[in-house]
């Protein structure tokens, strides 16, 4: 991550001890105990106890019954508890305490008994105390007792009191301590004697005054050793504002550095400008001021700038409630300050005038504002100024802020977000400063046409939140951008170094980037961190090889990694880790699909062509289509036009030189079958002419089959029978002929006038005789196939009905 230095005024601690008890435990880090032998802190906080609970493991080391509602403490409630280090009764009814309840527990080291009801105290001190607080209670006077001198550890106290006598404070002024908290909320001293206390040894020191009652304070306080001085509710709306400086000139008389902060302060005008004069030529370094009310008029008030030790003044929440006013009297004390720092936020300002002269500002800070674009016109005088912080205020073109910082010569820092600013002309130059480096443009209105408006030096770009949709490819100024932060625009992809070759950390989560490509890390080789989370990822095959690229990545590079990674899109993807998504590379490259398709098939060809080559396999399938096609024929034809005075199943027309297949293959495997055959030797009628035998035999057949060789083409009374079959074919519309080929005939081997014989090989499916014993089943099968078994066949002379 680009780092770069940046000038700021360190905040106060928060005075409310409450929070620094939460501190100090979080730091000892465990888990909250409640039964179990192996954890040691009880979190009883805002649990609605009324008493402190018992059975508590001998072992607790820290116990937090804050925010309840107990009233009485005893010393049977921490007796079993000799381990105990840390105690927090903050926040609860408690009235009386002896602490000699805490006998026991000669280990406690923190005691927080604040915002209670406590009026009295009864002491005998634990030797090992560092952090007591007894402030925000009801005592009378400081609850401090002889035994506090023997607090040689003691780092922190906090102290409540109606009235404070000198007396008092003796028992702990020669104590070291870091933190001393005065609570004089309930505080009465205007009527007392005005005493002077002993001084005090402490590096922070915290008075809180009455709310809403004018300043007074008739005790004379010295510290030693002062480095911090926080005071809260200061009203000197009534001429107090010498009674304050004189308080302060006693606090801080044997201070020689300090931070000082002021709360809730209420005055004039013209006693605030006493008040800064007064500080002006104290050793004070940092001023902070916090909720500053100012009342009455505001007029033109002369401030002498010499030499000062401050360096950073700092204020949040002004509220003017003068309404009219001429608001440079404000702007030109602020602006011709002398310091290093300045802030000014939460105040609704308008304005801010550009120094009278050379200025040592190094640091501005005007966030939450009503600054308009015309701040700092054609300012010279800001020469030293290294960070402007712009949040928050009414700023609307970029370039007329661009041109504002031209003369600000050392500007390394300028934080202009969440504002409404935006670039739209294209054609326009913007002239920023030479040295300005880091640039804060997050939540705008601007669009990805300010790429058009960026200084050329810059190294940190913030565009977060913006309505930005794609990076153009031509900008050629930005070569030193080290870190860009484009999360919560509109971006559809990420964005490749080429523009950006300097670029290390890239922030773009919660985009639109669905498909990125993979060319960002082949071109970033740079970058040392990735931020691309919460993107509507598009789980396709662009995607594998930045998901490959993102795992290969260490997690302190990609950040969310892989958890904050999903698939979008498509549907049955979403909510897949990019990890876990997985696609073949098959489906993903179509050059090795196709490729893969080609093999496939050339293989599928081959190994085709081998079983159709070894198995004979394109007889095999020949032979199975003619068995479901005689099968389906033979079912299709109705019964009433197959009973038609039919005798036989089939009439046999061959060649005798073919006969011995006949009666030896095609007889029996038929016959056994309860196939009834014509035969001309043995069905002739004698007395008849062969041609009446043979138009007689066909008529009483359901079917024809003729065995065709070489040796049928060359039988005269092959052709006869073959021409009266095929005329009752023609005439009846019927499938009756059976084609068997015993042997292989060429056409051109069929003589001219067997023209019926050509055209019906042709167009007609015929059985091929298989020489192979393995295939003779499946062609008696498909003889089989041709005929209907329940076909009624008659006897010729006695009508007798054979089955």
């Amino acid at each position: 991550m680009c780092t770069t230095k940046l000038w700021f005024i360190p905040d106060p601690p928060i005075i409310n001890t409450f929070h620094f008890v939460l501190i100090f435990v979080l730091i000892l880090g465990s888990v909250i105990q409640h039964s179990s032998q192996n954890e040691f802190i009880g979190n009883y906080s805002n649990s609605h106890l009324s008493h402190v609970p018992h059975h508590l493991s001998p072992k607790t080391t820290v116990l937090d019954l804050s925010l309840n509602n107990i009233t009485e403490i005893q010393i049977e409630d921490f007796k079993l508890l000799p381990k105990l280090r840390v105690l927090i009764l903050s926040h609860n009814r408690i009235q009386h305490l002896n602490i000699s309840v805490f006998k026991f527990n000669q280990d406690l080291e923190y005691l927080d008994l604040s915002h209670n009801n406590l009026w009295d105290i009864s002491c005998h001190l634990l030797m090992n105390l560092i952090h007591l607080d007894l402030s925000f209670n009801e005592f009378e006077f400081l609850p401090i007792c002889e035994e506090f001198s023997n607090l040689s550890q003691l780092d922190f106290l906090g102290l409540s009191a109606k009235r404070i006598q000198k007396s008092d404070l003796l028992p702990v002024s020669h104590l070291n301590l870091s933190n001393i908290l005065l609570d004089l909320e309930r505080f009465g001293g205007a009527k007392d004697k005005l005493e002077t206390l002993p001084v005090l040894n402490t590096k922070k020191l915290q008075i809180i005054f009455p709310p809403n009652r004018a300043f007074f304070m008739q005790l004379n306080i010295s510290v030693n050793n002062l480095r911090s001085l926080q005071i809260t509710n200061i009203n000197l709306n009534n001429d107090k504002c010498s009674v304050f400086t004189d308080f302060l000139s006693k606090v801080i008389h044997n201070s020689k550095s300090l931070n000082l902060t002021l709360y809730h302060i209420e005055d004039t005008w013209k006693c605030f400008v006493e008040i800064l004069q007064f500080l002006w030529h104290k050793p004070i370094e940092y001023l902070y001021i916090y909720n500053l009310t100012l009342v009455g008029k505001i007029g033109f008030e002369l401030f002498t700038y010499n030499e000062t030790l401050l360096k950073g003044l700092k204020i949040e929440f002004i509220n003017i409630k003068v309404y009219i006013f001429l608001q440079s009297n404000i702007y030109n004390i602020f602006s011709n300050m002398n310091i290093n720092m300045l802030t000014i936020t939460d105040s609704r300002m308008l304005h801010m005038s550009c120094p009278f002269k050379p200025s040592p500002f190094q640091y501005l800070n005007f966030a939450n504002n009503l600054f308009p674009d015309t701040i700092f016109p054609d300012c010279k005088n800001l020469s030293l100024l290294q960070t402007l912080i712009l949040q928050k205020n009414k700023l609307t073109h970029l370039s007329k802020i661009a041109g504002m910082t031209e003369k600000m010569k050392s500007l390394k820092h300028l934080d202009l977000s969440q504002n409404s600013i935006s670039y739209d002309e294209e054609k326009k130059n913007c002239s920023w400063s030479e040295s300005l480096l880091v640039l804060n443009l997050s939540s705008n209105e601007l669009t990805e046409s300010v790429f058009r408006c960026l200084p050329p030096s810059i190294t940190v770009l913030d565009l977060y939140r913006n309505k930005i949709k794609s990076i153009p490819k031509n900008i050629s100024n930005l070569e030193s951008l080290q870190e860009l932060n484009i999360a919560f625009n509109f971006l559809v992809d990420l964005p490749g170094c080429s523009t950006f070759s300097s670029l290390s950390v890239l922030i773009i989560q919660h985009n639109s980037v669905s498909h990125p490509s993979a060319h960002f890390f082949n071109s970033c080789q740079n970058i040392k961190s990735l931020q691309a989370e919460d993107n509507p990822f598009l789980c396709t095959c662009e995607l594998r090889e930045f998901s490959k690229n993102m795992a290969t990545l260490s997690s302190q590079v990609v950040s969310g990694w892989p958890h904050s990674y999903k698939c979008a899109f498509p549907d049955n993807y979403k909510g897949t880790h990019l990890k876990d998504f997985h696609l073949s590379p098959l489906s993903c490259n179509i050059v090795l699909l196709l490729i893969t398709i080609v093999i496939v098939v050339l293989v599928f060809v081959i190994v085709t062509t081998f079983f159709c080559v070894y198995f004979d396999l394109p007889w095999y399938l020949r032979m199975i289509f003619q068995w479901a096609r005689m099968r389906r024929r033979a079912r299709n034809i109705p019964l009433d036009e197959l009973e038609k005075e039919v005798q036989f199943h089939a009439f046999i027309s061959y060649s005798e030189l073919d006969s011995p297949w006949v009666k030896h293959e095609l007889l029996p495997n038929l016959e056994q079958e309860e196939i009834r055959i014509c035969l001309h030797e043995r069905n002739f009628v004698p007395g008849k002419s062969i041609v009446e035998n043979i138009i007689n035999c066909i008529e009483k057949s359901h079917k024809s089959i003729f065995v065709l060789s070489p040796n049928f083409i060359q039988s005269e009374w092959c052709h006869y029978e073959l021409y009266f079959a095929h005329h009752k074919l023609f005439h009846e519309r019927s499938d009756n002929l059976i084609l068997i080929l015993l042997e292989p005939i060429p056409q051109y081997n069929i003589p001219a006038k067997y023209h019926k014989l050509k055209a019906l090989m042709a167009r007609r499916t015929y059985l091929e005789w298989p020489k192979e014993k393995g295939k003779q089943a499946l062609f008696w099968a498909n003889i089989r196939a041709a005929f209907n078994r329940k076909l009624t066949l008659v006897e010729e002379a006695n009508d007798v009905e054979i089955i």
